[in-house]
């Protein structure tokens, strides 16, 4: 089945995403109610209060936002192989996610394309999708799930692709670099520290590398999961970014 998708036709991206407010103390209070009953388990397992735990509200899509998407496509022509990367980053989500769905709506709406990230089938592709319809911005189609069997629904993710069928635990895109000897994309910072630079750095730059280097590895983990050739000798040209302030 994967040997029969063209490369070229798929895109592989990665998100970085922060809390939508800086401190626990700005959220209205029915919104601080709802935050500490989505954590309510969490609080108990870690022995820490609903505002501790706010530094994590980046990772549910109802109180997190999406702060940076950087894609990347592979282009071969013999045996010349070119990955471009391009970010779309900024403090403005909305416009942020228009252009991403522009891009997905003008180049990306084929039967035969398809994206790719890594444990993109649980974090990636839905939190994009909440996030736009919370935005009101009509879902792409090669994002769009609903009422498709699960072999209409064009979406890789190399952490599926590890498990074989096995359904038991995570493993982490550092973890499989490692193991394919390709060179780990947290060498700087890792997404722990996403929502510190974005509210107390703001520094978007410095997130937007991070984002790219985790779509540089994903590329790299795919060809070595589907047993094609390596990044040896592949050109990366990263494109200007796109930037909603």
């Amino acid at each position: 089945m994967l040997e029969k998708i063209k490369t070229e036709n798929i895109l592989f991206l990665d998100i970085e995403t922060t809390a939508t407010e800086h401190e626990y103390s700005e959220l209205n209070d029915r919104l601080k109610e709802l935050w500490a009953k989505k954590t309510n388990w969490l609080a108990q397992k870690e022995g820490k209060t609903a505002e501790e735990l706010y530094e994590k509200a980046g990772i549910w899509a109802e109180f997190g936002k999406v702060v940076c998407i950087s894609v990347g496509v592979i282009k071969s022509k013999n045996d010349n192989h070119l990955l471009r990367i391009k970010s779309f980053y900024g403090h403005n989500e909305k416009a942020l996610l228009e252009n991403f769905a522009f891009l997905l709506n003008t180049h990306y709406y084929k039967d035969k394309h398809h994206l790719c990230g890594h444990n993109g089938k649980e974090f990636d592709f839905p939190y994009i999708a909440r996030r736009m319809l919370i935005n009101e911005i009509k879902i792409p189609r090669i994002l769009a799930t609903s009422g498709k069997k699960p072999w209409e629904v064009n979406h890789l993710d190399t952490m599926e692709m590890w498990k074989f069928g096995d359904r038991k635990h995570y493993t982490s895109l550092d973890l499989l670099a490692t193991l394919f000897n390709i060179p780990s994309p947290k060498d700087g910072i890792d997404g722990s520290l996403v929502n510190k630079i974005y509210w107390e750095e703001n520094d978007l730059q410095k997130i937007a590398d991070y984002c790219q280097k985790d779509v540089i590895t994903v590329c790299k983990l795919f060809q070595k999961l589907r047993g094609q050739y390596s990044f040896k000798d592949v050109h990366i040209e990263i494109s200007k970014p796109t930037i909603t302030n």
